[in-house]
């Protein structure tokens, strides 16, 4: 028995401490699973290599054993990678971003269902993903009431302990055991129409209670891991972060001159990514303090604002840090509770909290149009990268958002600015601010036809502006009927192929 035996204090769930090996016999061909794990923290670290040589062993059989894989977000090569590399995987929702799972899905042999992560949760109450079977859920430690202290991330937890119909507990001793009291799990929701506003007026109000709850009948296998998170690293800012970053906290001053934000600004909320946490540095060294943030992931970057004292707290539904990043906290954690707390993810990602609390949502994308449609999801509109995330969940629903990229692509081969978005995640209706090494277009209050000169002016890449310009004044010219968001279609449709095709115009 490991060291982690100790944080089984519970009488009834300690009788059900077992290995990976025989608690992943309990999972069975054709179950859907709802495991933890939330950008590479708090996912299960035992049971997905066990699951794998379980498929592994029966494929050999000439039997299938294949899943449907649920979680929080993405998790890591050690769970969502292990298992695709089994073949083991029939469906795969909300988002994922591990390699060899993507390949899978862009193959066609995994199903997958790239929803925004607010309605994960929910869409399961309904019924429109079918029966769970099983949850496997990291934790810190199970108290001897049967409660549980969450891990490093909270992300659908509550809703798979809920409505699972077996439960595996991971255990893992590597989580710090300090980590209680970070966390607030609501358990407040009801089904439409009972549903009642949620009375979360201040990013940091607590509503809820800093345990998870499961019924211990349904508690199969309790296993115990010693593990670390998957944790991704993050490089300094390069010159084009570094300029995007710029624009924005310019952009920010502005709107604070105008009065349309106070001196402290309101809740923002930060994708992940070395853009992302390039623009928490420039916060980090701006005239700007007292902030707080209403996001999904606590970066290095976030640690280092909290630490100088320019961000007061954070709440977000996970931890999403490099491995410097996860030591510096470990070594520090006493100091950030209070300042950071972490929610399920139908909380932390809610539009109705969003709106309230007027987030500022800064999130990266893969390619804008001439008229603010975004694409953040697709290469060449048909292969997935990762998924939509909560980036949507954010931006229709904040005060002000940003979309940021830099402007080209390929080694500068692709321009990010494009005639016609290849797969449209964000439509033009919800994007106010998008951002480049070059500068920013505003695009509140415009009309599409004066949202195109803008963008190309200010975001595209000068080489390729000529060519987007001609591309908007012929469809002008040659639409004198249709010219809200003019489109010559096949021209708008052939752009990517050719820049794949020659790598220019």
């Amino acid at each position: 028995m490991s060291s982690s035996a100790s944080r089984v204090t519970c009488p009834v769930l300690s009788t059900r401490l077992t290995t990976a090996a025989r608690a992943a016999e309990l999972i069975h061909d054709g179950d859907n699973i709802g495991i933890s794990g939330f950008t590479g923290a708090g996912y299960p670290k035992a049971l997905p290599q066990a699951l794998h040589d379980r498929m592994v062993a029966a494929h050999e059989r000439g039997e299938q054993f294949r899943i449907g894989l649920w979680s929080g977000a993405s998790t890591a090569p050690d769970a969502d990678g292990v298992l695709a590399e089994a073949h083991g995987v029939s469906t795969r929702l909300p988002y994922n971003s591990d390699p060899t799972m993507r390949a899978l899905i862009n193959s066609g042999e995994v199903d997958y269902i790239d929803a925004h992560l607010s309605h994960s949760a929910q869409y399961m109450w309904f019924g429109f993903y079918g029966n769970l079977d099983v949850a496997i859920v990291e934790v810190t430690a199970v108290l001897p009431d049967g409660l549980l202290v969450p891990s490093s991330s909270v992300g659908n937890n509550k809703t798979w302990l809920e409505q699972a119909d077996r439960v595996i507990l991971e255990v893992n001793d590597w989580q710090p055991r300090a980590l209680e009291g970070f966390h607030d799990v609501y358990y407040g929701a009801a089904l439409p129409p009972h549903r009642k506003p949620i009375e979360l007026t201040e990013p940091m109000q607590r509503i809820g209670e800093p345990y998870l709850r499961v019924d211990p009948a349904k508690v199969v296998a309790v296993v115990e891991t010693d593990r670390p998170d998957r944790n991704a690293p993050f490089s300094e800012p390069d010159e084009k972060s570094a300029a995007i970053a710029g624009h924005v906290l310019d952009f920010l001053r502005h709107e604070v001159a105008a009065g349309r934000m106070p001196p402290e600004l309101l809740p923002i909320q930060s994708g992940v990514g070395n853009v992302a946490n390039a623009v928490l540095a420039g916060l980090d060294g701006s005239e700007f303090t007292g902030l707080t943030a209403y996001t999904e992931v606590i970066q290095d970057g976030m640690l280092d604002l909290l630490d100088s004292g320019t961000l007061q707290a954070a709440s977000a539904t996970s931890f999403g840090l490099s491995d410097s990043g996860v030591q510096h906290f470990m070594d520090r954690i006493d100091s950030y509770k209070g300042k950071i707390l972490l929610r399920s993810e139908e909380i932390s990602n809610h539009p109705e909290l969003v709106r309230r609390l007027g987030v500022i949502a800064m999130n990266g994308m893969i390619e804008a149009d001439l008229y603010g449609n975004v694409n953040s999801t697709h290469v060449m509109g048909s292969a997935i990268m990762n998924g939509i995330g909560g980036s949507g969940d954010f931006a229709r629903n904040a005060y002000l958002n940003f979309f940021l990229s830099p402007s080209t692509a390929k080694d500068g081969a692709i321009s990010a600015i494009v005639p016609m978005v290849s797969h449209v995640d964000h439509t033009e209706h919800d994007v106010h601010v998008i951002v480049t090494e070059h500068g920013l277009a505003d695009l509140r209050g415009l009309s599409p036809q004066d949202r195109a000169p803008r963008i190309i002016r200010n975001c595209a890449d000068p080489r390729f502006r000529d060519a987007l310009s001609d591309y908007f004044d012929r469809a002008w010219a040659e639409r004198p009927t249709a010219r809200h968001t003019p489109h010559l279609m096949s021209e708008a449709l052939g752009w990517h192929q050719r820049f794949l095709d020659t790598g220019s115009m």
